[in-house]
Order: structure tokens, then C-alpha cells, then sequence
């Protein structure tokens, strides 16, 4: 009889820890680091951005549903911190279809019509839940966690990622320029493109296109849209109002093989210039 896989610790084979000066980024290794990550999660998103908690989370301190247990979880570590679970800096949570098919469901599909993507042939990833620590905000944690998607994705040879990704706020027009940036610009080819759910529908075509200043709208998008979107990545037609999280949605999408091999052989260069300077155990 084999033992049971602690909640939340999916993966059977995982990419070797990519470490950089005192930080790492690796998936999660045990409960405890899990843990970790949902209290991460909850003083982002609860405490800092102040949405909504559920009776459960704020007796816990803990943001978590159901699909924590199905997913991978992507996670910075500063060993300067230790290293136990108080050294889970950041995160990011990975979904595979078979995993969502476990649960039931996948997180966007609360939000957007993905019909057209679960049609897709190939393998499929949902990112989200990501967030990290109000001191770690910099450029390196963030290039960690691309970095740590980058290696999942040749692991895993996923063909298509997308999810959910925020805008601040619950008032369309305050972020007018950046959904109209947004859908003329990067719209999503019909074959893969998530529809804002009917009654949650919000237009995102909410200005001239030709009033737009594209390098202050560029300025104003938070770094992880416009990180998808160095990706080649694209958005979904509608935007979602999130008023549990104090947040406006929009969907994206980004298939795997519009990343230019340039792009690719840099992360792959990257990857194994990490492995080369990592400290000798």
C-alpha cells in the first residue's frame, strides 16, 4: 500500500531548484510550504488589497479553495529568511488539465466562457493565484517566477497557458485606457479566445482607440499583463468585475509555440546558466 501524496503536491517529476545569489524558485515540497503559500496569499490580497475574506479564510488567515489540492505550486524562496516555510516570498499556482478535471473545474471558467480552450488538443496549463511579498517587489523575484514558469512549461511540454490576470479596482472606465489598449491590440484569435461570462460581461472597447497615448497606457499595466503579453500573449473579450478581490479581470492566453525560438533559446540559456552558478551542496 503506497502513502498518499500530501494536499496540493502534484507533481511527479519536478525541474531542479534555479537558484540566484540568496533566492530560489522551485515548486512546493510539503504541506508546510503550502501553507506557506495560502498565507502569502492572504496578507496580498486580503490585507494589502483589501478583498473580501470568507468566514474560513479570515478565521485562518489562509486564502484557499478546493483546487490548492489539484495544483502545483510555484514558489521564490530567500534563503535569507531561512529556510522553512517563512521563506516563501512568492507564488504562483499551476494547473494542468488533468488536474482541473479532478476538481471539477478550472478557476477561469468561473469568470469566462473557455470552451474554445478546452477544445484544444494540446496541453493545457491555468496560471494564477500569483503574488508576492510587499519587501520582495523587484525585478529579480519577478524574473524568478517567469523563470520557474519557463522550466515548468519545457517540463511539462505545455502548448497553451492562460488565466485570469487584475487590474485594480471594481470601475471599468478608471481603467478605460488599459482595457481599450488591451482588446484592439491583443485580442485573442477566435479559436482560443475566452468569453467574458453573459452576466458578468464588461465591454472593454471604453475609449477612441485613436485618443490613446500607447506609452503611458504601456506604463500603467500592471507587470504581470505585461508580461504575458511580452510573451506574445493575448486577452479574452470581455472584462470581469471581481468585487470579492477589488479587482477588474481580463483573460489570457498564450500558446506556447508564438514565443519566438529567440525567445526560447534565452530562457533556455538562462535556465542552464542558473544550474551552472548554483552553490555546490
Amino acid at each position: 500500500m503506497t502513502a498518499e501524496k500530501p494536499i496540493g503536491l502534484t507533481a511527479e517529476v519536478g525541474f531542479a531548484e534555479l537558484r540566484f545569489g540568496n533566492l530560489g524558485v522551485r515548486l512546493a515540497q510539503s504541506t508546510a510550504e503550502i501553507d506557506a503559500v495560502q498565507a502569502l496569499r492572504y496578507r496580498v490580497f486580503y490585507d494589502e488589497m483589501r478583498a473580501t475574506p470568507s468566514r474560513l479564510a479570515l478565521r485562518t488567515r489562509r486564502d484557499q479553495d478546493d483546487l490548492d489540492a489539484v495544483a502545483d505550486h510555484l514558489l521564490v524562496i530567500d534563503y535569507a529568511l531561512g529556510s522553512g516555510p517563512e521563506s516563501v516570498v512568492g507564488t504562483y499556482r499551476l494547473i494542468q488539465r488533468a488536474a482541473a478535471q479532478r476538481a471539477g473545474r478550472f478557476y477561469t471558467a468561473g469568470e469566462f466562457d473557455i470552451t474554445r480552450l478546452l477544445a484544444f488538443r494540446g496541453r493545457l496549463l491555468e496560471l494564477g493565484r500569483s503574488c508576492v511579498d510587499a519587501e520582495h517587489r523587484n525585478k529579480m523575484v519577478v524574473q524568478l517566477l517567469w523563470r520557474g514558469i519557463a522550466a515548468y512549461v519545457f517540463e511539462h511540454r505545455i502548448d497553451l497557458m492562460f488565466g485570469c490576470a487584475s487590474l485594480p479596482g471594481t470601475e471599468p472606465d478608471a481603467v478605460a485606457p488599459e482595457l481599450t489598449y488591451l482588446y484592439h491590440h491583443h485580442l485573442a484569435p477566435p479559436g482560443i479566445r475566452p468569453v467574458a461570462l453573459a452576466d458578468r460581461h464588461v465591454e472593454m472597447r471604453r475609449l477612441d482607440l485613436d485618443s490613446l497615448d500607447r506609452r503611458w497606457v504601456l506604463n500603467r499595466l500592471p507587470p504581470l499583463i505585461k508580461g504575458y503579453l511580452r510573451l506574445g500573449g493575448f486577452v479574452g473579450d470581455g472584462a470581469v468585475i471581481d468585487r470579492d478581490f477589488n479587482t477588474t479581470d481580463v483573460a489570457m492566453v498564450v500558446k506556447t509555440d508564438l514565443v519566438t525560438d529567440k525567445y526560447y533559446r534565452h530562457y533556455e540559456r538562462q535556465l542552464r546558466d542558473a544550474l551552472d552558478d548554483e552553490p555546490d551542496s
